[in-house]
């Protein structure tokens, strides 16, 4: 029974504010929602500053809130452990992604692209700043774009 709550309570979580990982649909419904697009290229098993910029910046109740109603969000992941393994035709579109927004190989990378995919601002590494400070920024941009 447990077990099945915390399925239940992690699928909930994990609907509002979920992350895309076909950048093709997101920029569909960024287009259609008239929403940008966030981008993040990380290594969910191996980078550090990856795990802890989902964990203190995407995971904060006002970037969740935020993202909810403002944002197409997009999760480009470069796992390295085969249990992790993504599909090959995941991996495709990863490296696709990257050759067009991540060249360098930079992680974390996060990029605010408008919905024809023009980039907006883009964060090197894990940004020295709270997931409040990081939603104000991300906010200025949209508003700007509004």
């Amino acid at each position: 029974m447990q077990l099945l709550l915390f399925i239940f309570f992690n699928s909930f979580l994990f609907s509002n504010g979920s992350w895309e990982t076909d950048f093709n649909k997101a920029q569909q419904s960024a287009k259609t929602e008239h929403k940008l697009i966030l981008v993040n290229f990380s290594g969910s098993d191996w980078c550090g500053p990856c795990i802890r910029m989902h964990k203190d910046i995407f995971d904060g109740n006002s970037f969740t809130q935020y993202a909810t109603d403002h944002l197409v969000l997009v999760n480009a992941d470069f796992p390295r452990l085969k249990k992790h393994e993504l599909s090959k035709d995941q991996q495709k579109k990863n490296d696709e992604l990257a050759d067009k927004y991540n060249k360098d190989g930079i992680f974390p990378l996060t990029v605010l692209l408008d919905p024809n995919g023009k980039v907006l601002k883009e964060w090197q590494g894990l940004p020295p700043i709270s997931s409040e400070e990081f939603t104000t920024e991300v906010k200025s941009i949209v508003d700007a774009n509004n």
